[in-house]
């Protein structure tokens, strides 16, 4: 594919006086272009990682885009127009440091008739995602369904869905919904007759169901690849072919692992034929399994976790979603999430992934952000996002290092610019007018919203949103940690302080934010690097590294072994590049952001107590 033109590196002001350690020596690198990230080749899996055509690991931080496609008032549109998805393209990358979106898309929408797909509907929502593209920002859709469809609800329910077209529910005989005793609409999937009864059939295709989703799935990938730029189609990273499967009524005899793999792996593999034959061939199937899989209540475990596939990669990737059903019921959980709550269930995450030979990615995670349980959200966000970094809790994690695990992807539940502004009407009743929250089953997750002004601002903590992560990593991860110095009302919730054996460090880093990353590098050119949140400005933001240690780290030159450089996009954002020219070597990397002109001393003596920590520990 052609590979996006360069553009001219915008030259970043630099302190006058800014304090440098060199490093073992200059290093020589590929000319810095959008094309390190956007590099002309499509993001493929390997040796169980994401990897760019610079051979790199890539790390996928992001959101979903968003529940507003849940709703009719944009007509199953993430937006209501292409100045908004811009406006919320740029707010994702420079307010929520996100670099990829989980993009919703409608069935409903996309064919309100049998065999009808609506090429205007196609159309509208490549244009939005472009907006996402053009940004910088990767993207992976995702044919969207909660609760089967929202044409099996009645107009005065409590409850609604989104997924299948009215055409897909009339062509069943499904009894009146109804889910009895419900305090969380999910219990609408395991409780709720007619929304199990109309997922049951699709799972088996009566009536073709099933079959003409494929058919619509394949035009619609189609379309998409057809009406973007051939750069353009290298940001569109996969494609999610079902979110949240369940049987919702198993065969008689029937356990969800043989359901798994006698009905859902299947499926996969027909949707895989289709993505094929839509051109997608060098591009993953983002898979989920059961939804139940791994839930954190022991009574919604079922087994799971795409156990019978066998190998997975390079062709797929093991998609899964988790909240802390705990924290959300306001019943199993009194208190709030602290440190290292949820390394054990992300645990298990990266090792199903790792036994399926495949990278793994959360596409869903979140909390709610109103309601008697929002003052959990603080330390649940915090701690999930600390075990998307680490799978040891901050108390372990410099002395259990080499344990730490791959950095996971994963997209956060929900951006979504309309928040607290919708007008819905709820299963398309008139006097049931939606405005609140996410308008949609009374939910509030979205870390974002308009003020009165107009302009995107954030619902939840900067610090937590916009993080330091490795988004390419040149060779392999070994560890990485990130202390967000995040809040909870007025407390300050430090999870990974520096130890005290290492005091220099510690001095250093002060009240402030930090990142550590260990790699081991590979014989590539193309920098690693780290995204910089907007709490490091580059004037004045620290970096010990054994590539070089500095205050204020200087414009990219192609000899620039530590230096900043903007993201791709035109967003604002920023990245740290960090240039090796070795291979099999044990690196490592520092960002802080808490010293004011750190001395040279200081910054002498922290490096050395850290390369003899990550001798010691990282090897």
């Amino acid at each position: 594919m052609t590979k996006i033109r360069a553009r001219l590196l915008v030259v970043l002001v630099v302190l006058s006086g800014f304090l440098t350690v060199a490093g073992p020596g200059p290093a020589t690198a590929a000319p810095l272009t959008d094309s390190l990230w956007f590099d002309g080749t499509p993001l493929t899996v390997s040796n169980g990682r994401f990897t760019d055509g610079q051979g790199r690991e890539v790390v996928l931080r992001g959101y979903n885009v968003s529940g507003e496609t849940k709703l009719e008032e944009n007509k199953g549109l993430p937006f209501a127009s292409v100045a908004d998805a811009k406006k919320s393209a740029t707010a994702l990358r420079a307010l929520g440091g996100g670099n990829s979106v989980r993009f919703l898309l409608s069935w409903a929408h996309a064919e309100p008739a049998r065999g009808q797909v609506d090429t205007a509907y196609l159309a509208a929502a490549t244009d939005q995602m472009r907006a996402f593209l053009d940004a910088g920002i990767r993207v992976y859709p995702d044919f969207h369904q909660d609760l089967y469809s929202r044409h099996l609800f009645d107009p005065d329910s409590w409850y609604t869905g989104d997924g299948a077209p009215q055409w897909a529910v009339e062509a069943g005989d499904y009894p009146d919904e109804s889910c009895g005793i419900c305090l969380l609409w999910g219990q609408n999937i395991t409780q709720n007759e007619a929304v199990k009864r109309a997922t049951y059939d699709f799972w088996h295709n009566a009536h073709g169901l099933q079959d003409a989703f494929l058919a619509t799935a394949q035009r619609t990938m189609a379309y998409i690849e057809q009406h973007l730029s051939a750069e353009q189609f290298v940001g569109v990273v996969g494609f999610d072919p079902y979110n949240e499967p369940h049987a919702g009524v198993y065969d008689s005899g029937q356990t969800s692992r043989a359901w798994e793999r006698d009905v859902l792996w299947p499926f996969y593999l027909k949707f895989r034929a289709r993505m094929d034959a839509a051109g997608w061939q060098d591009k993953p199937a983002f898979v989920e399994p059961n939804l139940f899989w791994n839930a954190n209540i022991d009574f919604q475990k079922q087994e799971g976790g795409l156990l019978d596939a066998g190998t997975l990669g390079p062709r797929y990737v093991f998609n899964t979603h988790f909240y802390d059903q705990k924290a959300i019921s306001g019943i199993f959980m009194w208190g709030k999430a602290g440190d290292g709550q949820y390394a054990g269930d992300f645990g298990t995450v990266r090792d199903r992934a790792a036994a399926a030979g495949t990278p793994a990615i959360v596409s869903e995670f979140g909390h709610p952000l109103a309601g008697n349980v929002s003052d959990k959200a603080p330390t649940v966000l915090k701690a999930m996002y600390q075990a998307l970094d680490s799978r040891r809790s901050g108390s372990s994690w410099w002395t259990k290092t080499a344990a730490s695990g791959p950095v996971l992807s994963g997209s956060q539940w929900q951006w979504d610019i309309y928040n607290g502004r919708h007008h819905e009407l709820m299963n398309g009743n008139p006097d049931k007018v939606l405005t609140t929250g996410d308008a949609w089953n009374d939910e509030d997750l979205s870390a974002v919203r308009l003020d009165d002004s107009g302009k995107p601002v954030l619902r939840q903590d900067a610090r937590l949103l916009d993080r330091v992560y490795p988004s390419a990593t040149s060779g392999t991860t070994v560890a990485f940690t990130y202390e967000d110095r995040s809040r909870d009302g007025s407390t300050t919730l430090t999870w990974n302080p520096v130890p005290s054996s290492l005091p220099n460090v510690a001095r250093l880093v002060g009240s402030g934010q930090y990142g550590l990353l260990l790699w081991r590098s590979n014989s590539g050119s193309a920098p690693t690097e780290l995204h910089l949140p907007a709490s490091f400005p580059t004037a004045s933001t620290t970096v010990v590294s054994d590539l070089g240690t500095m205050y204020a780290p200087p414009a990219y030159t192609d000899s620039t072994p530590v230096a900043a450089a903007p993201e791709p996009g035109g967003t604002g954002s920023r990245r740290l590049l960090l240039t090796d020219s070795d291979s099999g070597v044990l690196h490592y990397a520092l960002v802080a952001n808490g010293a004011t002109a750190p001395s040279a001393d200081l910054l002498t003596a922290a490096r050395a107590e850290l390369t003899s920590w990550a001798a010691k520990t990282g090897g």
